[in-house]
């Protein structure tokens, strides 16, 4: 019966999908369902119809541009129109915003700018089917193959939820979704059902979106009210490794925070300390720029709100 089923799954087989060992795929079916209680004709049913994209193996094998500096990062996400469309954003869920950042503990700033740098708040959220993309980097990136062979499972997973549609959702070349990009692990550990309606929609509903994204915050430790990031005379610094995201110095208060240097233009260096809240932030995108960015973006859309 199984060599009958395998038989069936390489005759489905088209030809972009040579690259894949479907012996390995098989396993995958088999021991997905075994060890979540799924259905395996139902997960072979999902899986015979992801389609291997060389075009995502190329994305992810590219060889890393030149590592941008802090002023040619911060250039591409603080933009007015970025800002504008945030507040605009934010006005439209004033009230959604509100409520969970009160309940969350989560500055409301910083989870519409989180969305913002994201997918420019939902218009932006990549048009790869997140099957064949995860399927793919499952079976064809060997050097990250155990991540995506588990997110995979947890794609399957969110598919029988009923909270995604496993054949046609949509997300970047390496399966993240949604408003706020999660990744399919991230989804079933963070996710908000915001309406309480038994179903968790971030690809659609930015109402799940806006509380997903302040509760994957939450849960990493954020303080309300905290300072993520703080300016310092280049006299202060202290010689240490500069950019790492964990905290690991400590003020003369004794409270802890890593030290950034960053290039702001060709020729200058400005210093900041980034406290607990920044650490936070750094957990959604393991970048410091990111999270700088993030951090910029905030606090220009709050002025701007304010302003208004």
């Amino acid at each position: 019966m199984k060599k009958t089923l395998l038989l069936a799954l390489l005759g489905s087989l088209t030809t972009a999908q040579a690259a894949v060992d479907l012996t390995q795929v098989d396993q995958f079916i088999t021991n997905t369902a075994a060890k979540n209680k799924l259905d395996p004709q139902w997960v072979r049913s999902i899986i015979s119809q992801a389609n291997h994209q060389q075009g995502i193996i190329d994305a992810m094998s590219k060889p890393a541009e030149r590592t941008l500096r802090w002023f040619e990062y911060r250039k591409i996400f603080m933009t007015d129109k970025r800002v504008n469309e945030g507040v605009d954003f934010w006005t439209k869920h004033q009230s959604v915003i509100d409520q969970v950042s009160k309940e969350s503990g989560v500055d409301p700033e910083y989870i519409v700018a989180i969305i913002g740098v994201e997918t420019f708040y939902g218009r932006i959220m990549g048009n790869h089917k997140v099957l064949d993309a995860l399927y793919t980097l499952a079976f064809d990136y060997p050097k990250r193959s155990p991540f995506f062979t588990k997110e995979l499972e947890h794609f399957l997973l969110l598919a029988n939820e009923q909270h995604v549609n496993a054949l046609n959702a949509k997300g970047s070349y390496a399966g993240a979704m949604g408003f706020g990009q999660f990744m399919p692990s991230s989804y079933r550990s963070y996710a908000v059902d915001f309406e309480k309606d038994e179903k968790i929609d971030l690809l659609n509903n930015p109402q799940d979106a806006i509380a997903s994204v302040a509760n994957y915050l939450a849960r990493h430790g954020w303080k309300s009210g905290g300072t993520v990031v703080s300016a310092i005379d280049v006299e202060t610094t202290v010689d240490t490794k500069n950019n790492q995201l964990k905290p690991h110095l400590k003020t003369k208060d004794g409270v802890d925070y890593t030290q950034l240097a960053l290039k702001t233009s060709e020729t200058e260096t400005a210093y900041w300390q980034g406290f607990k809240n920044f650490y936070v932030i750094s957990r959604y995108n393991h970048s410091h720029l990111y999270v700088m960015a993030v951090h910029q973006v905030a606090q220009a859309i709050k002025a701007a709100k304010g302003s208004k």
